[in-house]
């Protein structure tokens, strides 16, 4: 795996915020490897300021637990959504287009600008996505991140969304990079580091994407109440658009506790991911 140094300040103090999305040179902190927090380089051109557009976190649908594993076509388009019910989100600025479960399955799709931020000690965003989405939001109030609030761990099984921007790396790079950087922001922080393994990078060819996806496996080490997971999993999915700039779709989830996403479930959310174009 490619990796820069090991940072000494690796965000002391993240925490989850909404953020009007703008644009910045390149953030990028992450675990990864056994509880060894490691600075990654990312193409994440999103970040901004700690004001909301909407502090309310959304609520999609995700599938139930007996939902069918079955699988979207080979190569999905279009702004309607692949599996009947579900509801589509869209990133024009990332270039994505993917679909949740209906809102009676638990899943809020967020308003595309609305952008949702872990943060460093000082404020200011280390994580960033955008066009987002989350399952089972409202349901449990305790966090492996302290700082935390209204997202990841704290509230939700499950978020998904977009985010990149930059030109740095590779794009097996960016697909690790976001795998990891959203495990150890979402599942501890700085404060309480997370144990993460990340996958080396895979191609992902489907719904006009010519990519790479990556997987974590998170280990959380910061358990304050039975609400938080013992584990979770993050994959992530990245693609280069002809100006060169990369961008990445990113899925987060609880795992080990009542009502996660099965894996099943997960691989039939992503198969609906498909591009917008250039």
């Amino acid at each position: 795996m490619s990796q820069s140094k090991i940072f000494k300040n690796l965000a002391q103090h993240p925490q989850t915020t909404r953020t009007p999305s703008r644009r910045t040179k390149k953030t990028l902190i992450a675990a990864v490897g056994i509880g060894m927090a490691v600075a990654l380089s990312g193409c994440n051109e999103d970040t901004g300021s700690a004001t909301d557009k909407d502090t309310g976190a959304a609520e999609s649908k995700a599938p139930s637990a007996g939902s069918s594993p079955s699988t979207a076509p080979a190569s999905p388009s279009g702004d309607q959504p692949l599996f009947t019910g579900w509801q589509t989100q869209t990133s024009q600025k990332h270039h994505f287009r993917y679909d949740v479960p209906a809102k009676a399955e638990k899943w809020k799709v967020l308003d595309e600008e609305t952008a949702l931020s872990y943060t460093d000690k000082n404020g200011q965003p280390i994580v960033v996505m955008t066009a987002a989405g989350n399952y089972r939001e409202g349901g449990c109030t305790s966090s492996p991140n302290p700082k935390a609030f209204g997202e990841a761990g704290k509230g939700q099984l499950a978020t998904v969304g977009t985010t990149g921007g930059g030109k740095d790396g590779t794009l097996q790079e960016n697909a690790r990079n976001w795998a990891g950087n959203w495990g150890f922001a979402a599942y501890g922080g700085a404060d309480h580091k997370p144990e993460i393994k990340v996958s080396e990078a895979k191609p992902w060819k489907q719904g006009g994407i010519d990519g790479y996806t990556a997987t974590a496996q998170v280990t959380v080490t910061n358990r304050p109440s039975p609400c938080v997971p013992p584990k979770a999993v993050v994959h992530s999915i990245a693609q280069k658009l002809p100006d060169g700039t990369m961008h990445g779709w990113v899925i987060y989830a609880d795992q080990g506790v009542p009502k996660a996403l099965t894996a099943n479930e997960i691989k039939k959310i992503m198969s609906t991911v498909r591009s917008t174009g250039s």
